[in-house]
């Protein structure tokens, strides 16, 4: 039970959950900023998402409260004087930003949402939801920095990349569009909206997983080329071990479903107008996104069975609770029928 790699399937459903939540306002807020006539069509739905921090926020002080099962270095934190950050290595700093952080993210989101609600009823309104909204994207990139960071890439107190915290949160992002694919495709079809949706919003989203595909790719060139040329034993063995040891096919999937199948798909103008081919696509990133943040908690050293027990109780009981949040949301938001 208290395998590493159990509580490795926690932590990537914790980064999974509270990357949608993370994600579903700043993408309301970016719309918002560069006046997207769209947003108006999503916009609450989107935001409904929110519901999930609570889930979050209880997998959070779980993953805390597990110590040395989700952090490895935990029981030795004054052992890395020479890691790349030594001061990033204490459990109590570690408790208490985690916490902060995600108390003021969600405080934020839900001023962001209450502004948003009520922007169109004055221009003093509108003012003050604007203020709030250019807030945003910047917490947003610190605050999954920061989780980057705590949850991914100093697990291996010896690694670090410059880059990685870009490459992680791009990479939900993606996640997240794709996600949001799957997700108003199924309530349309269920006509359970009160609110249909368009089926130009799935273009939309279709031309964005290309450009945040394409992204994803420029930071994990740039990264593993850095790495590899530099040819240094403390940033290779990581990366090294996670592409030639016991996840391998995980590894190479996670570029042939978020690369190569996506632009090989969205490069051309055709696929992004079928719904059915977005959804196919936008299938593959969701799992490729899923195997990439496995690859990087529990595979960090290149070993280890595959935890497919854990991944389908872990998983499903975790998907389970955060259906019924968001539908519950939904519901007094008057987004769906009944």
């Amino acid at each position: 039970m208290f395998e590493y790699s159990n509580w490795a399937v926690l932590t990537v459903s914790f980064v999974v959950v509270l990357s949608l939540a993370l994600s579903s306002v700043a993408l309301c807020s970016v719309l918002h900023l560069v006046n997207a006539k769209w947003r108006f069509e999503v916009r609450q739905i989107v935001t409904s998402l929110y519901a999930l921090f609570p889930l979050a926020f209880i997998m959070l002080i779980i993953l805390l409260i597990g110590g040395e099962h989700t952090f490895p270095w935990w029981p030795h934190p004054g052992d890395h004087h020479d890691a790349h950050m030594p001061g990033w290595y204490h459990p109590s700093w570690l408790v208490t930003r985690e916490i902060a952080g995600m108390i003021f993210m969600m405080g934020l989101y839900w001023e962001f949402i209450q502004r948003q609600k009520v922007c169109d009823r004055s221009p003093e309104d509108a003012a003050k939801f604007h203020t709030i909204a250019t807030w945003i994207p910047f917490c947003f990139v610190l605050y999954s920095t920061m989780i980057a960071w705590d949850f991914e890439m100093t697990l291996v107190p010896a690694w670090h990349s410059a880059i990685y915290g870009l490459q992680q949160f791009v990479s939900n992002f993606g996640m997240f569009l794709a996600f949001l694919v799957i997700w108003l495709s199924a309530l349309s079809n269920k006509n359970v909206l009160k609110k249909a949706i368009p089926d130009y919003i799935y273009n939309y989203l279709a031309q964005m997983m290309l450009a945040f595909t394409l992204l994803w790719i420029y930071s994990h060139y740039a990264q593993y080329l850095t790495i590899w040329y530099g040819n240094l034993p403390e940033e290779t063995g990581r990366v090294f071990a996670m592409q030639d040891g016991d996840y391998t096919f995980i590894w190479w999937s996670v570029l042939a479903l978020k690369f190569v199948i996506p632009f090989s798909v969205f490069a051309f103008p055709g696929p992004r107008h079928n719904v059915t081919i977005i959804k196919a696509v936008a299938s593959g990133i969701i799992v490729g996104t899923l195997f990439e943040r496995y690859v990087w908690i529990g595979g960090m050293e290149g070993v280890g069975a595959y935890p497919i027990v854990a991944t389908i109780v872990i998983g499903g009981v975790v998907a389970a609770i955060g259906y019924i949040l968001v539908r519950m949301q939904m519901q007094r938001m008057q987004l769906i029928k009944g």
